[in-house]
C-alpha cells in the first residue's frame, strides 16, 4: 500500500460509511405504521429520484469546496451569494433545532420501556414536555462543560441500534418460518395501498408519504465531507454512492416487508383509532410484538412470549436511549458551531459569534436551549387530542424542515454548475442539460412531497362530512397547516433580516 492511500477509504469502507450515516431504524416502524407494505415503492423511489442525484449533486460541490470550513454555507455562497447561502444555512441549521424539539420530546418513551418493559405506560403530554426541557438543559450544561468523553455513546448507540436491525429481520423470519404465512397478507394490492385509515383512500396523504421516504435518507448531504478521504475518489465514490443506495433501499424494504411476517396491521387498527399508539410509541410498541411472536415461534408458554416481549420492548429502550444521548451530545453543538465558524462573526449579534477557549459555542448554545424550550411550550399548548396528535405534529414538522433546505442547495447547484470560474475536481453531470434535468427533478420530488405533506390536512379536513366540521377539526388542521410551514418561514426570515443588520454595519 502506497502512502498516498495508505488511511483512506476503500469502496466498502465508504459504502459502510455512507449505510450508517443515513440508514436509519426509527424510520422502519414508522413506514409501517403509516404505509404497510405501500411505504415499500415509495422508499425506491426516493431513493432513485432523491437520494442517488443529490448525493452526487452534494459530492460535487463538497470536493470543490473542501477547504472551506462552513461546510454547506461555503457551497452556497460562493455559487450563488452570501444572503441565499445564510437563508438556506439558517434554515439547515433549523431543521436541527426542530430535530431538537422532537427527539426531546420522545425521551421519555425509552426510559419508561426500558424500566417498565411494555409501550402501555404512555406519559401525559405534560410530563413529555417537563422531561424534554430538563433533558435539553441537562446536555446543553454538560456538553458547554467540553466533557468530550460523551462522544463515545456515538460509537455505543450505533452498534446497539444496527443491532436493532438484525433482531428485527431474524426475528420476523422465525415468525414467519413457524407460522409459514405472514401475519399480514401479501398481495399487489398492499403493495399500492395504505392500511392505515388516515393514508388510505386519500391520493394526497398517499403522496405526501414521499416526504418521509426522502427525510429516511437525510444526512446525505455529509456524505460530501468524505471525497478527500476516499482512496480514487473519481472511480470508487460514484460506485460506492450508488452500492450504498441500492443497500439502504433493499435493507429498508425488507426491513419493512420483515414487519408484516410477524406483525397483523388488523390487529393493530383499534390501537390506531383509539389513539393508544401513536408515532413516537410505534418502534417500542413493535419490538414487543417481535419478541412476543418469537416466543409463540419458538414454542413459548403465553407468560414466557409475554416476558421475551418485555425484555425486546427493554432492549429497544436502551438501544433509542443510547442513540439520542449519542446524537445528542453530538448535535447540540455541532451544527451550531458549522454555522458560526462559516460565517463572519459580525453577522452574529452580541456575543452569539464568539467561541470560548476550548471551541464551544457556549453562548450560542444555551440561545439555543431557550429556542427549543419555547418551541416545547408552544407546542405543547397549542396541541389537541393528547400524545397521538402532539407526536403527529412534532413529526410532520421536523420532516419539513429537514427536507426544505435541500431545496436551496439543489438550486445553489445548478448555479454551482453555470459557473466555470469554480474549479470542479469531481464532476458526475458534465453536460450542462443533464445537471439542468437532474436539478429539475430533484426540485419537483422535493418541493411536490412537501406541498402534498402540508396540504394534506386541509384536504382531509374539507373531505370531512358537514357534521364533522367542528371548531376541533378546524383547529386541529390549522394547527398542523402552521407547524408545518411557522417554522421555515421565521428561521428565513430571522435569516434574511440578520444579514440586511451584517451588510449595514459592515459598510
Amino acid at each position: 500500500m502506497s502512502k498516498d492511500t495508505k488511511g483512506k477509504l476503500s469502496l466498502v469502507g465508504l459504502s459502510l460509511m455512507i449505510f450508517t450515516t443515513v440508514f436509519g431504524f426509527g424510520n422502519i416502524p414508522v413506514a409501517f405504521y403509516q404505509m404497510g407494505y405501500g411505504a415499500i415503492p415509495w422508499y425506491i423511489i426516493g431513493a432513485l429520484l432523491f437520494f442517488l442525484p443529490f448525493a452526487f449533486m452534494v459530492t460535487e460541490m463538497g470536493s470543490a469546496f473542501k477547504d472551506e470550513k462552513g461546510g454547506i454555507y461555503s457551497w452556497m455562497s460562493e455559487s450563488v451569494n452570501p444572503t441565499f447561502a445564510f437563508v438556506g444555512t439558517f434554515m439547515w441549521y433549523a431543521s436541527y433545532v426542530i430535530w431538537m424539539v422532537t427527539v426531546a420530546n420522545k425521551i421519555l418513551i425509552p426510559i419508561v420501556n426500558l424500566i417498565f418493559g411494555n409501550s402501555t405506560h404512555t406519559p401525559s403530554p405534560l410530563w413529555i414536555s417537563i422531561a424534554a426541557v430538563v433533558w435539553m438543559a441537562l446536555v446543553t450544561f454538560m456538553v458547554s462543560k467540553g466533557v468530550d468523553t460523551i462522544k463515545k455513546f456515538t460509537s455505543i448507540a450505533g452498534i446497539a441500534v444496527l443491532s436493532l436491525n438484525v433482531i428485527l429481520i431474524l426475528g420476523a423470519v422465525i415468525v414467519l418460518i413457524a407460522n409459514g404465512h405472514p401475519a399480514t397478507p401479501i398481495n399487489l394490492h398492499s403493495f399500492t395501498s395504505s392500511p392505515n385509515p388516515t393514508f388510505d383512500g386519500s391520493s394526497v396523504a398517499f403522496i405526501a408519504f414521499l416526504v418521509f421516504a426522502i427525510f429516511a435518507y437525510g444526512g446525505v448531504e455529509s456524505v460530501a465531507g468524505l471525497v478527500d478521504q476516499t482512496d480514487k475518489p473519481e472511480k470508487n465514490f460514484p460506485r460506492g454512492i450508488i452500492i450504498s443506495a441500492l443497500i439502504i433501499a433493499i435493507g429498508y424494504s425488507v426491513a419493512i416487508l420483515s414487519v408484516g411476517f410477524f406483525v397483523d396491521y388488523s390487529q393493530w387498527l383499534p390501537a390506531i383509532k383509539a389513539q393508544t399508539m401513536n408515532l413516537g410509541t410505534v418502534p417500542y410498541m413493535l419490538l414487543q410484538s417481535l419478541g412476543e411472536a418469537v416466543g409463540q415461534a419458538i414454542g413459548l408458554s403465553h407468560s414466557g412470549a409475554d416476558i421475551l416481549g418485555g425484555i425486546f420492548a427493554r432492549y429497544i429502550g436502551l438501544s433509542m436511549l443510547l442513540a439520542y444521548m449519542g446524537a445528542f451530545f453530538t448535535l447540540t453543538y455541532s451544527p451550531i458551531k458549522q454555522i458560526i465558524t462559516g460565517t463572519p462573526e459580525k453577522l452574529w449579534p452580541g456575543k452569539l459569534g464568539k467561541l470560548s477557549d476550548d471551541g464551544m459555542p457556549k453562548v450560542a448554545m444555551w440561545v439555543q436551549f431557550a429556542i427549543v424550550t419555547l418551541i416545547v411550550v408552544l407546542n405543547f399548548l397549542t396541541s389537541q387530542g393528547g400524545a397521538s396528535k402532539f407526536f403527529e405534529v412534532l413529526t410532520y414538522m421536523a420532516n419539513v424542515s429537514m427536507t426544505l433546505p435541500y431545496i436551496l442547495i439543489v438550486i445553489a447547484y445548478w448555479f454551482f454548475k453555470k459557473n466555470k470560474e469554480i474549479h470542479k475536481p469531481i464532476e458526475f453531470f458534465k453536460s450542462h442539460f443533464v445537471a439542468t434535468a437532474l436539478t429539475i427533478l430533484v426540485l419537483i420530488v422535493v418541493i411536490g412531497a412537501n406541498f402534498f405533506t402540508i396540504v394534506q390536512p386541509i384536504v382531509n379536513y374539507i373531505e370531512l362530512p358537514a357534521a364533522a366540521h367542528t371548531s376541533k377539526a378546524l383547529t386541529d388542521m390549522l394547527t398542523s397547516v402552521v407547524s408545518m410551514i411557522g417554522g421555515p418561514v421565521i428561521f428565513s426570515i430571522v435569516a434574511y433580516i440578520m444579514m440586511q443588520r451584517y451588510k449595514k454595519i459592515s459598510k
